[in-house]
């Protein structure tokens, strides 16, 4: 397993507290709520064909660089 990243966000005051209620709410640790949003934003954009086609044409780009 690799060792987890320490991160640095910065929030605008709604939205900490927003978070720190959901947080409070569910029993959860910020942290938690945090990790779970994250994970749940790159499966959906996974599921994205748009943002798949993006990808491909990045992936694309590199492999020609490397010929």
């Amino acid at each position: 397993m690799k060792p987890t990243k320490s991160m640095t966000i910065r929030l605008s005051p709604d939205q900490a507290e927003a978070l720190e209620t959901v947080a409070n709410v569910d029993n959860q640790s910020i942290a938690d709520v945090i990790r779970v949003a994250i994970s749940e934003h790159v499966e959906k954009r996974r599921q994205d064909r748009t943002f798949q086609d993006g990808l491909k044409e990045r992936i694309d780009r590199v492999k020609r660089m490397l010929r």
